[in-house]
């Protein structure tokens, strides 16, 4: 199941459980991890993109090892609203990775320069900020989702 509502995606999960929140960029993937109240978010490990098939892979043992029962993933979307070819490529990799649980699509649009602005004003140097940036935006985009999940 790949969804972009939310409603949809919390009846799918009735009893919560941990979710794992992608960044998925051509080079990179940023991960998070949640708890399995959806209280707060934290960056996970990052992985280096090779071929699709070593990527799903590393995505499944994390999901094994973690016990992680949804994903959401950041859709980016132009300013307007509208879809890219990024956000194409995005939708089918949430294609790809529906038989690892079901999917959150969820709106991306200002997570990097959320955590941007958070790493400058933590004083990270450019080399840290380049490093951490993908993870730190997967867990600003799984935290948005789990706050959005959680409402009442």
């Amino acid at each position: 199941m790949i969804t972009l509502d939310r409603n949809v995606f919390r009846e799918a999960l009735p009893t919560g459980g941990r979710l794992l929140g992608l960044d998925v960029g051509t080079k990179t993937i940023g991960t998070a991890l949640c708890d399995a109240g959806w209280t707060f978010a934290s960056p996970a490990t990052l992985v280096r993109r090779t071929k699709f098939a070593q990527d799903k892979a590393l995505l499944a043992d994390l999901i094994g090892k973690q016990s992680v029962r949804g994903l959401v993933i950041g859709l980016p979307l132009n300013l307007d609203g509208s879809e890219s070819p990024r956000s194409q490529s995005t939708r089918a990799f949430a294609r790809n990775c529906e038989d690892l649980g079901p999917v959150l699509l969820w709106d991306e649009r200002w997570s990097t320069v959320a955590v941007e602005r958070f790493m400058i004003e933590q004083d990270m140097s450019r080399a840290k900020r380049a490093e951490k940036i993908d993870n730190f935006a997967a867990a600003h985009i799984l935290q948005a989702a789990i706050d959005a999940l959680t409402m009442a």
